[in-house]
């Protein structure tokens, strides 16, 4: 298959394609507020460099989150559009991948095989003194990720870490030791290439959709505030003193 990946979950913009079962190409650059701006020149530049077109992809996965709010709609408005346009307008599906997921799989590539890593707390930094969380276990016989639960969203100190586990993201670098101090940590991003890994398994399991259903995933569902919910707080705040 001709894939194309992509993700803008983190301040680190990511995309890497895969012409057949060759090489994988990939390139990072800034993200958080510079992605809407440098990820279509990035795609476009890295497809000629592995000479394929968008009328050749077959499949363009993309990271849903959860993650920055602006960098997810991001990602989802280019996987839509490019899908849609793809092999001359007949469309190509798409692949929603779990960004925590990916961070998972990161942290298996950057370990030795000998070393074993099968059990991975996944951990990005959240802002607003919070962290995305999900714990994975890596199948060996079907050479795949098993998610061990629901994500969460919560303060950095509140994670538990089961023994046997690393944590993995980039979390560490923003909250130090209220982050998992007992457990061992590796910094790993939501990598273009890991996706790309992560392709078969998650076809297999019929998660492909068509390029209308490109969604992002919020565990945070709200950040700012209406002008009449400050309002309320603040007389809230008032009658409480």
């Amino acid at each position: 298959m001709n894939l194309l990946a992509l993700d803008t979950s983190t301040d680190t913009l990511s995309v890497a394609v895969q012409k057949g079962s060759g090489e994988v190409l990939e390139r990072s650059a800034p993200g958080g507020a510079h992605s809407s701006t440098t990820l279509i020149p990035l795609i476009r530049t890295l497809m000629k460099e592995a000479q394929f077109s968008f009328d050749d992809l077959d499949l363009i996965a993309f990271g849903r989150g959860p993650g920055s709010f602006t960098g997810l709609r991001t990602a989802c408005s280019v996987a839509q559009g490019l899908a849609f346009g793809a092999r001359k307008g007949q469309g190509v599906p798409v692949l929603p991948v779990d960004s925590l997921l990916a961070v998972a799989e990161t942290a298996r590539a950057q370990t030795a095989p000998g070393q074993g890593l099968t059990q991975v707390h996944a951990v990005l930094d959240a802002r607003m003194d919070e962290v995305y969380a999900g714990a994975y276990a890596w199948d060996t016989v079907a050479g795949r990720w098993s998610s061990l639960g629901d994500f969460n969203l919560l303060a950095p100190q509140r994670l538990v870490v089961e023994a046997g586990f690393i944590v993995a993201g980039n979390a560490k670098a923003a909250y130090g030791d209220r982050l998992a101090p007992q457990a061992p940590h590796l910094h790993a991003l939501p990598t273009a290439s890991a996706m790309l890994r992560l392709v078969p398994a998650l076809l297999a399991q019929g998660l492909a959709v068509p390029a209308s259903e490109a969604l992002p995933l919020y565990i945070r569902d709200k950040v700012a505030q209406t002008t009449a919910e400050r309002e309320e707080a603040k007389r809230l705040a008032q009658a409480n003193q």
